[in-house]
């Protein structure tokens, strides 16, 4: 094997392993998105004063930005946090959203 094969083969190893890792976390926030939806969790956020479909936008958020949609990320980011400050300022007793 040469040298520039050698690299070539560290390279798409590498490649492999992160693509590898990528799905683990696309598997993960998908796992994530299932608990945010079931009505044990809705209830014990609710309970909390988190409300579970932002929660649901902020995981769209995470997952758009760790795809590289950055775009996409700043619009459910910021969507998520303005409208847990305006419900914060609605309720100035009530610091959960």
């Amino acid at each position: 094997m040469t040298d520039n094969e050698d690299e070539l083969g560290s390279t798409l190893g590498e490649k492999l392993s992160t693509d590898a890792g990528l799905r683990e976390v696309a598997e993960l926030m998908e796992e994530l998105r299932a608990l945010l939806k079931s009505s044990a969790v809705i209830e014990a956020l609710t309970e909390r004063g988190v409300n579970s479909s932002l929660a649901l936008v902020a995981i769209d958020g995470v997952a758009a930005y760790l795809r590289g949609d950055k775009l996409d990320a700043v619009e459910d980011l910021r969507t998520v946090a303005e409208e847990i400050e305006g419900r914060i300022l609605l309720d100035h007793d009530a610091p959960s959203a």
